[in-house]
């Protein structure tokens, strides 16, 4: 039995019984049998689906916006945000996706030769809570229209989103079959990788489950794209503009209740400015409401469960009792709820979870450091290289660093990491491989084929 719980308060909303296992291969067998029917559809058919399901998405936001907050405790404003995200990325998605997969005419010593792009079949979705809505349509969106079909593995705290994407792209007119969400827990994933009706797999989630996601995957030579944590540092120079640099950095910090892996979360600030960014940043804060996310006034909502709360906590004590001071929060507030207090660590260094972790909350790790060469090294001393970002009011400066010096597969200049349907968004390191979203994202999973004729 699955069962979502409002982190808010601790309290059950719904209990889910989980499919057995007849159940799902036979919903698998379904999807697939759909999906090689829905291959022979062409991209204006699939488009005009498409664009209802955005139609779909922005009538009822305000209802999905509400679950997604009940199951996982985001802002209300944020989740409407993230609902408006899901509508423009089948947008998208329906307008381009015949171009970003029109045949390729190569050159050679045939009579006629080009690449063609057809699409792999039935692709596993294993996807987070983070952002229920919108990690789901960012793989959706370009897959359906790509002509492949779905399969969705939800975290189980979410699937009432889960359910409302199913019925979303049922209500759209596309197949009842060609997307369908897997009701069962984590535990239960292998078989449903190996069945030989899944063609693919594409993961956001923890390192530790992309890699054992990959390994099961390797085991059965299917492709495979992840997403995973990270560490993004933001890089803040002696020339930037600190008033509106801290803004950006605390909002970037507390974006989804700090739970988001492109979040920024390692602040690096060369020596020249860093008491005065450090004041700005500490007192942009305490600004922040934390609170009940459905109150419109509220920044920070709980984090989306005990557990992982607690997890957080151990890791800052861990960093201060390694010799990281605390500037603000560190505590657990009274009362009921996931809730943190929005936590500002400075003096980190090397060796300290604030410093080698993915910290998934609202905490921020200061890092001082002597200058840009310094920072950069600072930058990139991660596991991770998901995001990062340069701030510098010296455009050429920091485009030079952004393409040449981190080491992330997104780098932005004096703005925070965001994806976008029209950027290839993914990491390098462990942060995963491929990419999501884009030209790039759409032919993850396609059969990129050769045709030759002489």
């Amino acid at each position: 039995m699955l069962k979502s719980i409002n982190p808010a308060n601790n309290e059950a909303i719904k209990f889910y019984p989980q499919m057995d296992s007849d159940e799902i291969k036979k919903i698998i067998s379904l999807t697939n049998a759909t999906g090689t029917q829905w291959q022979k559809t062409d991209f204006s058919a699939r488009a005009l689906k498409m664009k209802k399901a955005a139609a779909i998405l922005r009538d009822k936001k305000e209802a999905l916006a509400n679950l997604m907050t009940l199951e996982m405790g985001k802002p209300i404003k944020q989740s409407r945000s993230e609902i408006e995200k899901c509508a423009w990325v089948c947008d998208y998605f329906a307008d381009n996706a015949e171009t970003f997969l029109k045949d390729e005419i190569i050159k050679t010593d045939a009579t006629k030769s080009y690449v063609t792009y057809k699409p792999l079949g039935t692709v596993l979705a294993i996807m987070p809570w983070n952002f229920p809505f919108w990690q789901v349509f960012r793989f959706a969106a370009p897959n359906l229209m790509a002509g492949n079909a779905g399969v969705l593995k939800h975290s189980s705290n979410v699937t009432g989103c889960a359910l409302a994407i199913e019925d979303i792209f049922k209500e759209a007119g596309f197949p009842e079959n060609l997307f369908r969400t897997l009701i069962i827990s984590s535990k239960r994933i292998k078989d449903v990788i190996e069945d030989k009706n899944i063609s693919a797999i594409t993961l956001t989630g923890s390192v530790p489950a992309g890699k054992s996601v990959a390994a099961i995957a390797g085991g059965a030579l299917k492709k495979t794209v992840m997403e995973l944590g990270g560490s993004d540092p933001y890089l803040v120079l002696e020339d930037a503009d600190l008033e509106k640099t801290a803004e950006i950095c605390v909002n970037a910090r507390l974006i989804n209740n700090g739970q988001s892996c492109i979040a920024a979360k390692r602040f690096i600030v060369v020596d020249s400015v860093y008491k005065e960014f450090e004041k700005l940043f500490v007192e942009k804060m305490k600004l922040k409401n934390l609170g009940d996310p459905f109150d419109e006034n509220i920044d920070i909502g709980p984090q989306a469960r005990d557990d992982l709360r607690d997890e957080l906590h151990n890791q800052v004590l861990k960093s201060l009792n390694n010799g990281a001071v605390l500037l603000l929060g560190g505590k657990i507030p009274d009362g009921k709820g996931a809730y943190y207090l929005p936590t500002v660590l400075a003096n980190v260094v090397p060796g300290m979870p604030a410093y080698d972790e993915e910290l998934f909350g609202p905490v921020a790790s200061l890092i001082r450091v002597k200058d840009e060469a310094s920072g950069i090294i600072a930058a990139n001393d991660t596991i991770f290289g998901l995001g990062a970002a340069v701030f510098t009011s010296d455009f050429e400066r920091g485009e030079k660093i952004a393409k040449e010096k981190l080491n992330a597969g997104c780098c932005f200049v004096n703005d925070s990491v965001r994806s976008d349907p029209r950027l290839p968004f993914g990491g390098i390191k462990e942060s995963g491989y491929g990419r999501e979203l884009s030209l790039f994202g759409i032919r993850e999973f396609m059969n990129i084929k050769t045709v030759y004729i002489k």
